[in-house]
């Protein structure tokens, strides 16, 4: 029952900051939903810089709010501009930076 409540209670926070950004334009034409998520990871697709830094702040608001935190340090970030990742693109979440992939990259099964 627990997972289940947990789920439940994400999706309202999620639906809660949907609006804060417009889908994310990956061009030709294809938009992706804001954010995707799994249980507790979440992805925020952005167009942007500004609106990826809104939806960070609402999100942060949103959790504060229920009394959950963000842990920076096990998040990443990627930005993409013009077919090619850049480094020079921080984001930061509760006054810490948030690592990108290129810093620390993704940890998954185990195996980098």
């Amino acid at each position: 029952m627990g997972p289940i409540l947990f789920v439940m209670a994400m999706e309202v926070i999620l639906k809660a900051a949907e609006g804060t950004a417009g889908p994310g334009n990956l061009g030709g034409g294809c938009l992706m939903p804001t954010l995707k998520a799994f249980i507790d990871d979440t992805t925020v697709i952005c167009s942007k810089e500004d609106e990826t830094r809104r939806m960070l702040t609402r999100l942060h608001v949103l959790m504060s709010w229920c009394r959950m935190e963000f842990k920076p340090k096990k998040s990443r970030s990627l930005s993409i501009r013009k077919g090619k990742a850049g480094e020079t693109m921080t984001f930061t979440v509760v006054e810490q930076q948030i690592p990108t992939v290129s810093q620390e990259p993704v940890k998954s099964l185990g195996r980098w």
